[in-house]
């Protein structure tokens, strides 16, 4: 059997990612509008139909735009916290309440042949939270908005086969832009986002050779470029004498359109 990871948009203006297993898939996140939701996985043969259910990080915009049509259209289960569905129905989104689903944290569950993990992280939201998802053998985990990486976060982090990783910003470029300083040191803080230089350390530190897919995510628009981002990541394992296998690749995921899908073969396994 094999699991298909891929990311419909990702950045300030929207984050939306698929996981599917040739049968079923989910969505994480729901950040652009639904009508691009179902024309990008159109494009990938991909119906709503076979949409189990939409996970959820955080109630910030740019993770939920589409949700409230997409339930509603679809009428799609929808999975996060207590606490994040709490503020995302306070920010106005309109769900019905027979599709929303709570989930604790650090419990797994199973849904569309996946077993799903929430954990938490640090932002500057009510609650923000990533996702491991199982298939068969193998782990993905995504963590798009986060300010530190936690000895939480990192436990989940460490065993994944793809991880999806914020590298939102180059720190030169925020430093010498022009975002006023308020707004400079929120997204340099402990609850904000995380850097290239943070992102490349941390990787370095992880690095393994069951890691075959770094992919690089929520990269800002004004403050970072795909080439400053893996430059870093170069930078730093160059640094530290590392060299990725034949098998590994570093990917940066597009702020505004889909990216490649990525296909890993797994063991078949239920959950």
């Amino acid at each position: 059997m094999k699991v298909d990871f891929y990311s419909l948009s990702s950045g300030s203006s929207g984050n939306c990612y698929y996981v599917g297993n040739g049968f079923h898939g989910i969505l994480i996140d729901a950040g652009i509008s639904a009508t691009s939701v179902r024309k990008f996985l159109k494009n990938i043969d991909v119906s709503m139909q076979s949409i189990m259910g939409i996970l959820v990080t955080h109630n910030h915009i740019d993770h939920i735009k589409g949700l409230g049509q997409l339930a509603k259209r679809n009428y799609i289960p929808v999975f996060s916290t207590k606490k994040v569905w709490e503020s995302i129905l306070a920010s106005g989104v309109n769900v019905s309440p027979d599709c929303i689903r709570k989930i604790p944290l650090q419990k797994g569950f199973s849904l569309a042949g996946f077993g799903i993990t929430a954990f938490p992280v640090h932002h500057d939201a009510p609650e923000t939270i990533g996702f491991q998802i199982l298939a068969g053998d193998k782990k993905i985990t995504i963590v798009t908005d986060l300010g530190h990486i936690c000895d939480t976060a990192a436990r989940y982090i460490q065993p994944a086969n793809l991880l999806v990783l914020e590298s939102n910003y180059d720190e030169e470029m925020l430093a010498t832009g022009k975002y006023p300083y308020f707004l400079k040191a929120r997204i340099r803080g402990n609850n904000g986002h995380l850097g290239n230089h943070q992102a490349a350390g941390f990787l370095a530190d992880i690095i393994n050779d069951d890691l075959q897919y770094i992919l690089l995510a929520h990269l800002s628009r004004n403050n970072n470029t795909p080439e400053k981002a893996v430059q870093s990541l170069h930078d730093t394992f160059s640094e530290r004498g590392i060299k990725l296998n034949a098998n590994q690749k570093v990917v940066v995921l597009n702020r505004n359109s889909p990216t490649e899908m990525i296909s890993m073969i797994t063991e078949d396994q239920s959950w």
